[in-house]
């Protein structure tokens, strides 16, 4: 019995010393590496090798790698460009707005004020997405090398039609702000839509949006702000000071809004805001 425990720890010592030898001899280490086959890349595999990444050498794939780090930039950067670029903000504020003014805490819920905001984005944002389809995207894929065009051509043309849209949307005194701010050379007849830079344009449309929608905010709150002060009046004269007007007020928020269709009436307006 010993003798096969001891010989199972001699070829275990055996085995385990002849790695460590073979990396401490650079001759046979070398060998090894000379001898095993260097990792082929599959032109159709998804997963790259370091023979892959390796792409100082043709410019066509140093082109490639900008190009979808760009798209990953792109990418990340949607949210943002969702908030700022579209009509997303002043819905969604105007949403929230109602939900602070009927005092229902957390109903309706994030989730249901951002999906019911997303879709009334893509109802608005819709003549401005079928345009961008038809003039930029359409053109892009087509195999048709008469109306093909490139992906420059493609990305200028979208940014017309938001430009378009975000200027119908801005007013003058906000443009004016920021083309002063920007020391933007001053026209005669004033500045048109062509003479805007993009980096004006944008901030210009979002304060603008901010601005609407606390106007319309304000006037949600409104008629919910004169039940609460009757209703505090009501306790106050009944000696019950005591018991917070808000309990009380809130069933009869909540009715009044749904009385007059208050949602119908919320969401035709915001949506026609844009008309």
């Amino acid at each position: 019995m010993r003798s096969l425990v001891l010989s199972a720890a001699v070829a275990l010592a055996a085995f385990a010393a002849t790695p460590a030898y073979a990396a401490s001899t650079p001759t046979f280490a070398a060998e090894l590496q000379d001898k095993a086959p260097a990792p082929k890349q599959d032109p159709g595999s998804l997963v790259p090798t370091q023979e892959w990444v390796r792409r100082d050498s043709d410019p066509d794939k140093v082109v490639t790698t900008v190009e979808i780090f760009l798209l990953f930039t792109v990418l990340a950067l949607a949210p943002s460009i969702l908030v700022l670029l579209t009509s997303f903000t002043r819905i969604v504020i105007v949403l929230s707005f109602v939900r602070r003014a009927l005092g229902t805490q957390d109903l309706p819920p994030n989730q249901v004020i951002v999906g019911l905001s997303l879709v009334l984005t893509f109802l608005v944002m819709t003549p401005t997405i079928s345009a961008i389809k038809r003039d930029a995207v359409d053109p892009y894929l087509s195999k048709d090398p008469r109306t093909h065009i490139s992906q420059k051509d493609a990305f200028d043309r979208t940014v017309t039609h938001m430009r378009t849209f975000m200027h119908g949307q801005t007013r003058v005194e906000d443009i004016t702000m920021f083309m002063e701010v920007t020391k933007q050379p001053k026209r005669a007849g004033g500045w048109t839509e062509a003479d805007v830079p993009t980096e004006v344009l944008i901030p210009s449309f979002v304060i603008g949006e901010l601005r609407r929608a606390f106007l319309m905010g304000f006037a949600l709150f409104l008629p919910f702000m004169v039940i609460d002060m009757v209703v505090s009046a009501v306790l106050v004269s009944m000696g019950m000071i005591v018991l917070p007007p808000m309990l009380i007020s809130l069933p009869f928020k909540i009715l009044l809004f749904v009385l007059v269709d208050g949602w119908h009436l919320v969401v035709g307006s915001v949506v026609q805001s844009f008309v």
